[in-house]
């Protein structure tokens, strides 16, 4: 096996876009997704707005009997990676089931179908509750459907790691491959925005109360007072560059060429975020000099400390303003363990176009030393991306993309 391993199918479904050139298109210009929250009643709540999927029909997609066995995450999941194998030229039964595997990343599994399910037992009893529900709400079932849906055989996975989760299931597919696999579909989705995942969102205390969708999400702006969650996210299929070769690869959108994670130290000790060890590890991995890296994608949290400490480090690693950052989740909102992987994807569409999206309807704050990308796109040549993530409970991940000549 080859040491590079290559994103050579992309399957996303973000407020943005269902599909990669949907989502590019609305990407590319800074086109709002953010509004008042429609699956469920949230007037009472002090949280309103959330990044929703608008017109998604499951039964559009997905088999008539799949439908009702699975969770609105689940449905995304298995669409974002039936458009991913898809574009990777990858049809079931032609590569041995043995060497394909799947690896994803969850934050939330199936809330709403857990919900539903548990309004079922208090009001109607145990017997009117689906035999669905014992996988249908598990951190696992994105990976399990999509193995049965795409007959996978091979290393399978979860990872869950918050916000970090994305990016540490691309870093594990890769792993899977150097021990000799072949294709790993891999990335993460999720979709909380249930009146369950609601409160689980509100009791981390880090929401924006704000009824406005363009200032209610501010990462590193001086008005930044929490984040919008969302739904969805990406596959990818990720591929030695051998095996690609072999199989004769349509597409090869960018190298998967560092990953680099750490955990913040206990809080109070005084010791410095692990953010910044994170980029040196996944830039060294990488082989990459900082100058090398032509824009990074921030994780944007949006409160005053997680927005200085992620400025800090930046700034630590590269020098003041010395490279494009931006976060176009603000667009979307956070998706939890699918924000990270819509966010790799945005790279390799920005090296793919040469346009930096934009961090839309943030005004920089004078108190960080950074580049950020506002109000409109940025022409520039993009050959190597820094993608950053980080995680509640101390998770930080950073992933390095380049262009593949």
């Amino acid at each position: 096996m080859s040491a590079r391993t290559l994103v050579t199918g992309i399957g996303v479904a973000a407020p943005s876009g269902l599909g990669v050139e949907d989502f590019w298109a609305a990407t590319r210009i800074g086109k709002n997704a953010i509004g008042p929250v429609t699956r469920f009643d949230a007037s009472a709540y002090p949280s309103r707005l959330a990044g929703e999927i608008h017109g998604f029909e499951p039964a559009e997609h997905l088999p008539g009997r799949l439908v009702p066995q699975t969770d609105r995450v689940t449905q995304l999941a298995l669409v974002a990676a039936d458009c991913a194998f898809g574009d990777a030229g990858v049809v079931p039964g032609e590569i041995d089931p043995y060497d394909m595997g799947v690896v994803t990343a969850a934050g939330s599994g199936g809330f709403e179908f857990g919900e539903n399910e548990l309004r079922k037992l208090w009001s109607l009893g145990p017997h009117h509750v689906s035999a669905y529900q014992s996988f249908a709400w598990f951190y696992a079932v994105n990976s399990g459907q999509i193995s049965i849906r795409n007959g996978l055989r091979g290393p399978a996975g979860v990872v869950i790691s918050d916000q970090a989760g994305g990016l540490d299931a691309l870093a594990q597919a890769r792993r899977q491959l150097r021990k000799g696999s072949k294709l790993i579909a891999t990335g993460g989705v999720d979709a909380s925005i249930c009146s369950l995942g609601w409160a689980s969102h509100l009791h981390g205390g880090l929401m924006s109360t704000s009824d406005e969708p363009e200032r209610a999400y501010l990462p590193f702006d001086a008005a930044a007072a929490g984040y919008v969650p969302g739904e969805g996210g990406a596959l990818l299929i990720l591929e030695d560059e051998d095996s690609a070769r072999a199989r004769g690869a349509r597409t090869v959108y960018a190298e998967f060429a560092g990953y680099g994670s750490t955990l913040d130290p206990k809080p109070g000790s005084g010791r410095e975020p692990g953010l910044r060890r994170a980029i040196e590890v996944a830039l060294a991995d990488a082989d990459c000099h900082p100058a090398e890296v032509d824009v990074v994608f921030a994780d944007g949290a949006a409160t005053p400390r997680l927005d200085r400490e992620e400025a800090e480090a930046i700034t630590a690693v590269f020098g003041p303003r010395a490279v494009p950052v931006t976060v176009p989740k603000t667009m979307t909102g956070r998706i939890n363990s699918g924000g990270a992987p819509i966010d790799v994807v945005a790279a390799v569409l920005a090296m793919r176009e040469g346009l930096i999206p934009p961090t839309t309807n943030v005004e920089l704050s004078p108190a960080y030393d950074i580049d950020l990308v506002t109000l409109r796109p940025r022409t520039a040549s993009v050959h190597t991306a820094l993608v950053l993530a980080r995680g509640r409970g101390g998770f930080n991940s950073a992933v390095v993309v380049r262009a593949v000549d």
